[in-house]
């Protein structure tokens, strides 16, 4: 005879449903509110271009810069850390390429080599500073965005004479790294930095998810004396994310400057507010210890269909920043909702 079990099953070992499992991923609100986004533009769309490939080329050329360094700001938001002069080191990059090519005579890409070299160690200096002083990092970055900003202005003035750096297209190896950096492809004209953010986002969202530093990241965001005790390299961590952020920016700086062919001494400034609100939109904890990679990139779309959306259904686009700033409200508040009720599903 056959015995069967009457032992019942432990809650805390039943499967998830599908339902729950998506709710608990950081960035499933702002997916669904980059489909709402998207419905509306395209509904309200006066030119028709909107949902075209030369409208998504329009889109997706706002959202992509913003979007390679809003990446970045995310893991460093994650790992529970800000950085609030990663906007104003996308001018200070381009300022310096732009200098040494046609004050100093070097070749592009040498200028680019030293341009992420600084980068690296600003956010060297940056996260060493916030690690040995154990001061907030807003506070720590905010300094160095007003170090960065003055120097950018007082410093273009001094060599050049103006606000601006030009006539990097001059310079040896200018059409090669264009090409690399601040090309475009396809009939409809997309920007070769569509390519790099796609890139960028499946190379971070595999650190965070399958390797070591990813769990690292989520642990020192998370508690950071726990992770500490657990033998987690806290400080290195922090340190390596600050250099990755910086480096993003200059990423950014490196593309704009090519691209445009010079630089304004206020290029970048007020942009890491942008990076932040994608970060956050896409599901990025403020206080640390969850988001994604992917949530970010969705973010920095949603600001992207904005900005091309809003001219496209010819509303006032004096109203953009107040729709970001909407934008994000619900969207944090939507995250948390949809975090607290997946939480409260069975696991």
């Amino acid at each position: 005879m056959t015995t069967v079990s009457t032992t019942p099953k432990d809650e805390r070992v039943k499967n998830a449903g599908l339902l729950v499992k998506a709710l608990r991923r950081p960035e499933f609100g702002a997916f669904l509110g980059a489909i709402a986004i998207f419905i509306l533009f395209a509904s309200t769309d006066t030119t028709g271009n909107f949902a075209a490939l030369g409208g998504i080329a329009g889109w997706t050329d706002i959202a992509a810069p913003i979007g390679i360094v809003g990446i970045a700001v995310a893991l460093l938001m994650i790992g529970g850390e800000f950085d609030l002069s990663s906007g104003v080191l996308v001018g200070t990059t381009g300022l310096l390429i732009g200098m040494l090519v046609t004050n100093v005579g070097l070749d592009i890409w040498s200028s680019i080599a030293i341009a992420l070299v600084f980068a690296a160690g600003i956010g060297f200096i940056n996260g060493y500073v916030v690690i040995k002083t154990k001061l907030p990092s807003f506070i720590v970055t905010l300094a160095t965005f007003f170090v960065l900003k003055g120097a950018n202005m007082a410093f273009t003035k001094f060599v050049t004479g103006s606000v601006r750096v030009t006539g990097t297209e001059k310079a040896v190896g200018f059409d090669s790294a264009q090409a690399l950096f601040a090309s475009k492809f396809g009939a409809e004209g997309f920007q070769i930095s569509l390519v790099w953010w796609l890139v960028i986002t499946l190379i971070a969202t595999f650190v965070l998810t399958r390797t070591r530093f990813g769990n690292w990241i989520f642990a020192v965001g998370g508690d950071a004396n726990a992770a500490r005790n657990a033998g987690v390299p806290v400080e290195k961590t922090k340190i390596w994310l600050f250099v990755i952020t910086s480096l993003s920016a200059a990423l950014v700086g490196i593309m704009f400057v090519l691209r445009l062919k010079g630089m304004q001494a206020g290029q970048g400034v007020g942009q890491e507010f942008y990076y932040i609100i994608a970060a956050a939109v896409g599901g990025t904890l403020l206080t640390g210890g969850a988001g994604s990679a992917i949530g970010a990139s969705i973010g920095a779309l949603i600001m992207g269909m904005a900005y091309i959306g809003i001219p496209f259904s010819r509303w006032d686009s004096d109203w953009t920043a107040t729709f970001l700033g909407i934008i994000l409200f619900t969207a944090v508040m939507i995250n948390t909702y949809i975090g607290r009720k997946a939480k409260g599903g069975k696991k």
